[in-house]
């Protein structure tokens, strides 16, 4: 069965769908970054398939360029990968779509519309926007639907959608998708009771055609004993600022990393890269993993006066925090700095590294997060990996999707 992916974005949905045996269309993003990041997956999943992953890993470690690696495959596998606005390109979009399908029908329409005007953060700088545009994404993503009619549709987005407007936006995209001829129910979900170790709660949307026999899936929560440690050990020490292509594994793989295909084949760390942190915020990461390491948590008030950048104390207390070794959620902030993900070692003493978010959102070792330019793009690659959805947990959905449609 094949997909469409809507509002992309690295392609942690899609990698979930596409391990569960569907078959993407095409993925159409507006960030330019991502798009490379799409495009390298993509040419990853098509050499695996004919047994040519050599060439994937030998771009991984630097011997060939982008280009070079892109010209190993059909040019379709590229193309698949579409950069533009929806909304604003999509008459381009539609055709090309229609060109990618060749006369085909699709199956299933995936994607999350960009979440800040809805999340309870977010919405705090948009109160002077009477009309925040991208509350009203999910009537360019009904478009695609009407364009396209798949048997079901997977919209995913952050809880605060249910509630936003006091429910005004949920209610309107619920009426709107029940006329263009879908059901609609819609679960509030935890990664975390989906083998994904951080606390993340997102709101999936799920709709399906009124005349086909489907119900929303029942998902059980699968018992996760897997901690901070088990995504973070294998990882050799780093200091910030570090940059190296490619690393060894400092030991074997375990119970977590092999069961949930993070360690999934690779033989090296590719992206274990940091941001450099100046002396002042190495001192304050110093006593805020000191104080974890008594079980207490830095409050700002209690960074002394003359570290201290942000003068609030009364909120955003938090502002720097150590990953315990409870489930730390990875949100978009971590592309600004890394105040909210202090390595907890105080040996290496500083924020995490790209390959360790992307372990806390499930992502396997051999996804490469691309930037621009051909360079290790640490500050996009967090971008990206911030505002994804965790693989695992789209692959749980999709094996539920999967069934009911095979049945």
């Amino acid at each position: 069965m094949n997909y469409i992916d809507l509002f992309s974005g690295a392609g942690g949905l899609s990698e979930g769908f596409l391990t569960a045996g569907f078959k993407p269309i095409v993925h159409v993003e507006f960030d330019r970054a991502a798009c490379f990041t799409l495009k390298t997956r993509a040419v990853f999943h098509h050499l695996r398939r004919i047994n040519k992953l050599d060439f994937y890993y030998s771009y991984l470690k630097g011997d060939i360029d982008r280009n070079e690696l892109y010209k190993e495959v059909p040019a379709e596998i590229i193309d698949s990968v579409i950069n533009a606005e929806i909304g604003r390109d999509n008459k381009r979009v539609f055709q090309r779509i229609e060109d990618l399908l060749s006369g085909d029908s699709v199956d299933l329409i995936i994607g999350g519309p960009p979440c800040q005007a809805y999340s309870v953060v977010g919405r705090a700088p948009l109160k002077h926007k009477k009309d925040d545009e991208r509350t009203n994404l999910y009537i360019q993503y009904g478009r695609y639907l009407k364009k396209f009619n798949p048997k079901v549709f997977v919209f995913e987005n952050v809880p605060g959608l249910l509630t936003a407007a006091g429910g005004k936006y949920f209610n309107n995209l619920q009426k709107y998708y029940k006329r263009i001829g879908y059901k609609v129910k819609a679960k509030s979900l935890n990664a975390y009771d989906f083998g994904v170790v951080q606390n993340r709660k997102r709101v999936i949307i799920i709709g399906w055609k009124k005349d086909l026999e489907f119900n929303y899936p029942d998902f059980e929560k699968i018992e996760n004993k897997f901690y901070r440690d088990d995504i973070f050990n294998d990882l050799p020490s780093i200091k910030p600022g570090e940059v190296k292509r490619i690393q060894n594994y400092a030991s074997e793989t375990n119970a977590y990393l092999s069961s949930k295909a993070i360690r999934n084949g690779i033989d090296f760390v590719t992206q274990h890269i940091t941001r450099p942190h100046n002396e002042r915020d190495l001192a304050i990461y110093n006593l805020a993993i000191e104080l974890l390491e008594n079980g207490k948590r830095l409050k700002n008030s209690q960074v002394p006066e003359e570290m201290r950048t942000q003068k609030n104390t009364k909120h955003f207390l938090d502002r720097f925090k150590v990953v315990g070794v409870e489930p730390h959620t990875v949100i978009a902030h971590i592309a600004k700095d890394g105040h909210h993900f202090i390595h907890p070692d105080k040996k290496q003493l500083r924020s995490i590294s790209v390959r360790e978010a992307a372990r806390i959102q499930s992502f396997p070792d051999d996804f490469y997060f691309e930037g621009i330019k051909e360079d290790q793009p640490r500050t996009s690659a967090f971008r990206q990996i911030g505002n994804a959805v965790p693989p695992l947990l789209a692959k749980e959905i999709a094996v539920k999707i999967k069934d009911q449609l095979h049945g």
